[in-house]
């Protein structure tokens, strides 16, 4: 892994020293004290760690300040790698799913960090799935075949929707953020067809994260109680998980069998596009909730559903992942194999 370190972080590496790495989302900020590991087993060694609810704080700042206000006062802590969806802009991490705007200045000033290194959240979770045990994840769709070698899909939806692919190589893999969550939404059966001209009513553009994120789930609600002439009674995409589990209100029943239908769709499509034999990882928030109405939803049939492309298809495995502590120890490997922006220089796609 040595051989893949940026200057800053060969000199980071030598010394042993310990870092923070956080992995940012729009409900959840997962903060680690880490250190580099020489085994290669994986990048580091989380020694400590925590996760915020980020409506629960003013700023990633507050957040960041809370964490080392709990660290031993013997830990000098001046290196923050900060995996995050948006892009880097000036001062700023751009993204309209963060809670609240996110200044690498005043990160910086308030705790006295030298150098800020940003990813984007899902090329973190991507890079992590290197590290991944077989008791890590849960099978959605199995083979037979033997494991092939190739690029990695790992996608998911929560407050938005992720995509990252991560290339095998050496001296290090390397990870291709993607923004296939903005590619326009393609409809496979006629009541998708309605919802999709309900969805375009208030919206020039339709794109898969209107349907496939938390937000996209009660779009999905919305448009059916619509179709069916009736008055929405929840409000939170929470609402409609916890009524669909429950079979307690039939449009909440039917916008989760939607959304598992199109999510099946819509992953097949993109294992197509980035020739993803090495298999796929759903990550994201909301799945490991509706793991067992995945397994029964017609997931499976549109991911097969490809035409001629359906062998293909069936020689990729697919998988659940919990977030957990990935997104953490995914931000600190890129950092250390100097893949990450340098605020004001390079940008991370959002």
């Amino acid at each position: 892994m040595g051989e893949g370190l940026g200057n800053g972080a060969r000199d980071f590496l030598s010394q042993e020293r310990t870092f923070l790495a956080a992995d940012v989302g729009g409900t959840h900020a997962r903060i680690g004290l880490v250190s580099p590991r020489p085994d290669g087993a994986r990048p580091v060694t989380v020694l400590q760690y925590h996760r915020y609810a980020c409506a629960d704080w003013p700023s990633l700042t507050a957040v960041l300040r809370d964490f080392v206000s709990q660290l031993d006062r013997s830990v000098q802590v001046d290196r923050c790698a900060v995996a995050s969806a948006g892009y880097v802009l000036g001062d700023a991490i751009v993204n309209d799913n963060l809670p609240w705007p996110v200044s690498i200045r005043d990160i910086r000033d308030s705790l006295g960090i030298g150098q800020l290194a940003v990813v984007n959240d899902f090329e973190a979770v991507a890079y992590a799935t290197q590290f991944l045990g077989q008791t890590d994840t849960t099978p959605e769709i199995e083979t037979h075949a033997a494991p092939a070698t190739g690029p990695v899909l790992v996608m998911g939806p929560g407050t938005g929707l992720g995509s990252a692919v991560l290339l095998p190589g050496q001296p290090h893999a390397t990870v291709l953020a993607t923004e296939a969550g903005q590619i326009a939404r393609a409809p496979g059966k006629e009541r998708e067809i309605e919802i999709l001209r309900y969805l375009a009513r208030d919206r020039a553009y339709v794109s898969f994260e209107h349907a496939l994120s938390g937000p996209g789930l009660l779009n999905l609600y919305r448009a059916l109680c619509s179709l069916g002439d009736q008055a929405p009674r929840l409000t939170q995409p929470s609402q409609v998980t916890q009524a669909a589990l429950e079979r307690s209100d039939a449009a909440a029943v039917e916008a989760l069998e939607v959304f598992c239908g199109l999510l099946g769709s819509f992953v097949g499509d993109l294992v197509l596009l980035y020739g993803a034999r090495g298999g796929v990882f759903l990550a994201g928030g909301i799945l490991p909730q509706i793991r067992d109405v995945l397994l029964t939803s017609s997931f499976r049939q549109r991911f097969f559903n490809k035409g001629v492309m359906r062998a293909f298809l069936q020689q990729v495995p697919v998988r659940l992942m919990e977030h957990g502590q990935h997104g953490v120890i995914g931000a600190a490997g890129l950092y250390l194999d100097g893949q990450y922006a340098r605020p004001g220089e390079n940008a991370v796609p959002q």
